[in-house]
C-alpha cells in the first residue's frame, strides 16, 4: 500500500510518500509563497526524484481541516484532482489528529493547536495516539486551561504542537503543569503525519472505501462573518 499524502492547511505546505508504513519521500516548504504556487511543483519534484508516478500510488490522502480556508481548499482540490486523474481513491484526515501522530510515542498529553486568529485556536488533545476530545474552535486561554486540568487529572506532562502552540504553552506552564513545545521538525503540520494517520485508518479497516474527501471547517470564513456583521448592523 503506497499513500501519497498532502498537507496545506496552514502557512507551510508538504507532501509525502509512505509505502507499507515506511517513508519513501517527503517534501516541505515554509517560504511564504502561496500553496497554489508551491504544492504541485513540490509533489511533481518528489515523485520524480523518488522514481514514482501516480500509477504507483494506491490512495491519495489529504488533511481536510481545520485550518486556513484557502489552504484546506487547495489541498483537498489537489488531492481530488490527482486521485481522479489516476483513477485512485482519496481520503481525508483531521489536520490536528495528523499532527498528533508524530508525537504519539512520547507518552505526554499532546495538545495540537492552530492559530485561528482573534485569540482563538483550532485545537484537540490526544494521548498515546488516542483522541481525547473533538476538534474545536475556542479561545486559546480556554483550551489551555482545559488542557492543564486534563494533564493534572492524568498525571501527564504536555507537549504542544502547531502554529497556535505558543498561545497555549505559557498558560499551561504557569499553571504548574510540566509543558514543552515540540521540537522544530515536529512543531508544524506535516504530510508525513497525514500519511501515517491514513495508513493507521486503512490498516484498521476503517473508511474502506473511504468517505468522499471534503473540506471540514469548524467556523464560518472571515468573509461570511463580515457579511453577517454588516447585515446585523444594517438591521
Amino acid at each position: 500500500m503506497r499513500i501519497l499524502a498532502i498537507e496545506s492547511s496552514a502557512k507551510s505546505a508538504s507532501c509525502a510518500l509512505l509505502r507499507d508504513g515506511e517513508l519513501e519521500a517527503a517534501n516541505y516548504q515554509n517560504v511564504g509563497l502561496t500553496h497554489s504556487q508551491t504544492l504541485m511543483p513540490m509533489i511533481e519534484s518528489m515523485m520524480k526524484n523518488a522514481g514514482r508516478t501516480m500509477a504507483d500510488v494506491d490512495i491519495v490522502a489529504a488533511s481536510h481541516g481545520p485550518g486556513s480556508f484557502t489552504g484546506v481548499r487547495i489541498g483537498v482540490s489537489t488531492a481530488l484532482g490527482l486521485a481522479a486523474g489516476a483513477d485512485k481513491p482519496s481520503m481525508g484526515v483531521s489536520t490536528l489528529e495528523a499532527m498528533s501522530r508524530l508525537t504519539a510515542h512520547t507518552g505526554a498529553l499532546t495538545l495540537c493547536a492552530m492559530d485561528a486568529r482573534r485569540s482563538e485556536v483550532y485545537a484537540a488533545m490526544f494521548l498515546d495516539g488516542e483522541r481525547l476530545c473533538d476538534d474545536c474552535a475556542v479561545p486559546a486561554s480556554e483550551f489551555a486551561a482545559r488542557a492543564a486540568e486534563t494533564a493534572k487529572k492524568l498525571g501527564k506532562s504536555v507537549i504542544c504542537l502547531g502554529d497556535g502552540a505558543e498561545l497555549c504553552y505559557n498558560q499551561i506552564k504557569d499553571s504548574g503543569v510540566e509543558a514543552r513545545l515540540a521540537p522544530p521538525h515536529l512543531l508544524r503540520q506535516s504530510a508525513v503525519g497525514v500519511a501515517m494517520l491514513a495508513a493507521d485508518r486503512l490498516s484498521a479497516g476503517e473508511n474502506v472505501p473511504p468517505p468522499p474527501l471534503r473540506p471540514v471547517y469548524l467556523r464560518a470564513s472571515q468573509a461570511e462573518r463580515m457579511k453577517k456583521e454588516r447585515e446585523q448592523n444594517q438591521n
